[in-house]
């Protein structure tokens, strides 16, 4: 089962490290480079102010702004760092999972889908990422061992 649990951690790390550098650095798979974050491009932009159903003026308002272009890129970084070396698990996960709702949210109705899903909710509905937050990890072929013992983790357990 850790292997599993580890093969899933890591898969999960990096399809949120993958859209990281792509937004960064436009390695052409849905942001070519020439609107990559370092050539002036809006890693938000395209995604938010394409938003349909109830919640698309609100959406389409913060898509493209500056701080929501930071909170988005740090978000998909270090959720993708912590799962990879299994640290910070709780605050990853739950940052995650949040992620994940809102950028589904964000394009609702699903056309031709009456159940509502996407990539994005079966994430959020396999519990994968939340069950990373809440269940006792083995310590396998990860960081945790150190990361709990860090002054920062003693002193905030939240971010065990």
């Amino acid at each position: 089962m850790r292997i599993i649990r580890t093969l899933l951690r890591w898969v999960l790390g990096l399809t949120f490290i993958w859209p990281f550098f792509d937004k960064l650095i436009g390695l052409g798979y849905t942001t070519k480079a020439d609107k990559a974050w370092i050539a002036g491009g809006s890693p938000t932009a395209g995604f938010l102010k394409g938003s349909t159903g109830p919640f698309a003026p609100f959406f389409q308002s913060i898509g493209g702004a500056g701080i929501i272009d930071w909170l988005f890129m740090l978000t998909l970084l270090f959720v993708g760092i912590a799962l990879i070396l299994g640290i910070g698990l709780k605050i990853a996960s739950i940052s995650g999972a949040v992620l994940m709702f809102l950028m589904w949210a964000s394009v609702l109705p699903k056309t031709g889908n009456f159940l509502l899903l996407d990539d994005h909710v079966i994430y959020l509905l396999l519990l994968i990422l939340i069950g990373f937050a809440f269940t006792k990890y083995e310590d396998w072929v990860s960081l945790s061992n150190w990361w709990k013992n860090t002054k920062l983790v003693k002193k905030v357990p939240f971010f065990q």
